[in-house]
């Protein structure tokens, strides 16, 4: 029986080689930093979501050591039941202060966090309104959901006034969008959103993976970059990011919100806790970030050196402020063969092409680090300028 279900899947993978959207995985055998060794060989790492290089932070590793000794290494339950130590109430706690939020809830990553809580929260007699371009884990959290669905297109307000009209005629209505787009950088007009979810009543959840930790003047992320924090009323996000960049997620809210979650979101309910350590080491990287204007100031420092340099060798990058920089071709394999270029001049980064982002606009996405030197950018920009000479 299995030979033919083997047969089939064969034929599947071999359809996506076809593509040319056959995933790699790299064996990296360093710990994660702006300098990585993969397979035996030293390179730049340009792909990390390692925003404020705190990955591989020697407080946060310290932290994470003594906690092993004094809370163990895993809990072997869900929190309402025996997995509940005091430092995931200390997390919670802090994410929630930290946010300017009334409760917080932790998940074991962002993408059980998404997909737990549109089921919960929204119902059969309820919409959901969500930009085109939001997270996958958004997406597949909302088709949980018996709720209404609605789409706008990316950053379109005409649009999002559009289906907050069409949608009227639910009884509770949520606006969910990406904090900042992960494949072009760019910035959810939060300020307009605010204001057409005030003008139609109806809620606003971000995700703000992508941002918080360096965005904002204390880093809480896109909300207090555009003083609209406020006007929110649910944050999803993770710390697998900026935070540390081990794994766990959360949503922060107002307090009825998290408590109903508590009560009946899934993936919360029936996942083990998140592992001490991680929360001991995500506490650790709080108190980096509370005190880390230094590293959000060196971010915006490079990846503003990087744009520069980039532009003024005539490369096509998506503008932007944020450390998400697509470098864009337009042709698919183009973008190919300049990443496998850069693998040869030790630069690690990725190439993206269709159906990953729309045909036509395929890119690397090169994400900046505060761990990055001067040297290592020119290096990177010096690697670009060196493959295309060999085309």
């Amino acid at each position: 029986m299995f030979t033919d279900i083997r047969n089939q899947l064969i034929t599947e993978l071999a359809e996506i080689a076809k593509a040319g959207t056959t995933k790699t995985e790299s064996e990296i055998t360093s710990a994660q930093g702006s300098h990585v060794t993969i397979e035996g060989k030293p390179f730049l790492n340009f792909c990390a979501n390692n925003y404020l290089g705190l990955s591989n932070n020697p407080g946060i590793i310290a932290a994470v050591k003594i906690s092993l000794d004094e809370h163990g290494y895993g809990l072997s339950s869900v929190r309402f039941i025996c997995g509940t130590q005091d430092l995931h109430l200390k997390l919670e706690a802090k994410l929630t202060e930290f946010l300017h939020q009334e409760e917080t809830i932790l998940f074991p990553s962002c993408f059980d966090a998404n997909g737990g809580i549109f089921e919960v929260l929204m119902k059969d007699q309820d919409a959901i309104i969500s930009d085109e371009l939001n997270h996958a884990s958004i997406i597949d959290g909302i088709r949980l959901s018996k709720a209404q669905r609605f789409r706008y297109k990316n950053r379109d307000m005409a649009d999002l006034e559009k289906q907050l009209i069409d949608s009227q005629s639910a009884r509770r209505r949520l606006i969910v969008t990406d904090g900042v787009f992960s494949m072009d950088g760019y910035l959810a007009p939060l300020p307009a959103i605010c204001d057409l979810a005030e003008k139609y009543n109806a809620m606003v959840m971000v995700d703000d993976s992508h941002a918080v930790g360096f965005m904002g003047a204390t880093g809480a992320g896109t909300p207090e970059h555009f003083g609209v924090q406020d006007r929110i009323e649910i944050i999803s996000g993770t710390l697998g990011k900026a935070l540390g960049g081990a794994s766990g997620g959360y949503i922060s809210a107002r307090k009825e919100i998290v408590d109903i979650l508590r009560q009946k979101a899934r993936p919360y309910l029936f996942s083990n806790s998140v592992p001490p350590a991680v929360v001991s080491g995500s506490l650790k990287a709080l108190d980096l970030v509370k005190s880390g204007e230094n590293l959000r100031e060196t971010l915006r420092t490079n990846a503003k050196l990087f744009r520069h340099l980039m532009e003024s060798e005539g490369f096509t990058l998506l503008p932007g402020e944020h450390p998400i920089v697509p470098v864009m071709f337009g042709s698919e394999s183009d973008a190919v063969e300049y990443a496998k270029g850069l693998h040869s001049e030790g630069i690690h980064a990725v190439a993206f092409s269709y159906p990953v982002v729309p045909l036509g606009k395929a890119r690397i996405r090169i994400q900046i680090s505060a761990e990055h030197t001067e040297q290592d950018i020119m290096k990177c920009v010096a690697a670009f300028i060196k493959v295309r000479s060999c085309k």
